[in-house]
């Protein structure tokens, strides 16, 4: 039978006008070094090197199928929860390892620890932002969400991301009455995250490209009611973020600074819109430099004792503590602004069964992609102004 369709296949060739066949052209539509192939051999490369026995698992999970959370949307009628649950999902929010959260007390008790990690314990716990709610299936589970469907008032009852990403929003702290920037806001889940407070006076959303911040106004509308989304409540501009100092000085309670980057999953499994294109190397080149003029523009934003939410979603030292450590020091010298970095290691105890953190982080936590818990990578540090 095999035979008879090959047969067949020719004898149609042969019926096609020679003037109307079109040979494949290998080059053209099959890349020699594809950029999923070159971000690898980059990532192999430099991982190894960082992450040393790390970089082999999340090597396997990064080259997997990834895991979603789905962040539910409080603005919407439908008891999406429980039918949730049902399915065997849980709230990895608010089902947290209780023994975790004393921070590390009950790990001193068992094994010595360092001055500098005695320091650590003494500091007061980790104040979380209020009422997000992120339910994830069970870990080594990697069953997919149903899509969301919308409820009566035509709002979809959840938001599906990468759960990791929620980590920075519930890190920011966000309170009653706070303005809150979110200076690199496309697609918008983080922004979604915020919102999901319902404890913002007023949010400014920002993103250098137009055709994103028109993507960001739909997801918007399609979870958020519209008294929500005027402009005495919302901001939504298209500013190159770097600038971001020259609009608005110390203004902002909270600064999410989620910066572009070489979004590592997607790097290797895309090659569409892919960061390691040959026709981008000059773009990815310039990634930390915008990185630190983004952070630093964040920075300026923020009111003195607010705070601010660094965060990407690679493993690269370069774009993660580097970028942070000379955002520190270029804040104080060019600026004259002090900062603090805020530990978050409560943050990681406190969600230690759903994610997989990368232990020794000498600034700033960082989620690193494990097969049984395939989320990531998310860096995050925070940081606070103290002038």
């Amino acid at each position: 039978s095999t035979r008879l369709l090959l047969r067949k296949i020719k004898d149609l060739r042969s019926l096609t006008p020679r003037r109307n066949r079109v040979k494949e052209k290998w080059a053209v539509s099959h890349p020699k070094h594809p950029p999923t192939r070159l971000a690898l051999q980059h990532f192999d490369a430099t991982y190894a090197v960082q992450l040393g026995q790390l970089w082999p698992s999340a090597r396997v999970a990064l080259l997997s199928e990834r895991k979603y959370g789905a962040l539910l949307n409080n603005f919407s009628n439908d008891d999406v929860l429980a039918e949730l649950q049902a399915n065997g999902c849980r709230d990895f929010i608010s089902n947290t390892d209780t023994e975790a959260q004393p921070c590390l007390e009950q790990e001193s008790i068992d094994h010595p620890v360092k001055k500098s990690d005695d320091d650590a314990q003494q500091l007061p716990p980790l104040q979380l932002s209020p009422n997000i709610k992120c339910v994830v299936f069970p870990r080594g589970d990697i069953t997919r969400f149903k899509p969301a469907r919308p409820d009566a008032y035509r709002l979809l009852g959840y938001y599906l991301l990468d759960a990791a990403s929620v980590l920075p929003c519930l890190a920011l702290d966000v309170q009653e009455g706070h303005s809150v920037l979110d200076l690199c806001a496309a697609p918008g889940g983080k922004t979604l995250a915020l919102l999901q407070t319902q404890a913002i006076r007023f949010l400014c959303v920002n993103d250098s490209s137009v055709s994103r911040t028109l993507r960001l106004r739909k997801v918007l509308q399609s979870y958020v009611p519209k008294p929500f989304l005027t402009d005495q409540n919302l901001r939504i501009t298209s500013f190159d973020g770097t600038k971001w100092g020259e609009i608005e000085r110390n203004t902002f309670d909270r600064v999410l600074v989620d910066v572009p980057c070489t979004t590592d999953r997607h790097s290797l499994m895309e090659d569409d819109n892919n960061i390691f294109s040959k026709n981008r190397t000059g773009e990815k080149r310039r990634l930390p430099q915008v990185q630190l003029e983004l952070l630093l523009a964040g920075i300026e934003a923020a009111c003195p004792g607010g705070e601010i939410m660094y965060s990407t979603c690679t493993l690269s030292h370069i774009q993660n503590q580097s970028v942070v450590e000379q955002a520190i020091h270029l804040a104080r010298e060019m600026h004259g602004i002090d900062l603090e970095v805020v530990d978050l290691k409560p943050l990681t105890h406190m969600f230690r069964e759903t994610f997989h953190f990368t232990p020794e982080l000498p600034l700033g936590e960082m989620v690193i992609p494990h097969l049984a818990a395939n989320f990531g990578p998310i860096y995050m540090c925070k940081l606070r102004r103290l002038t």
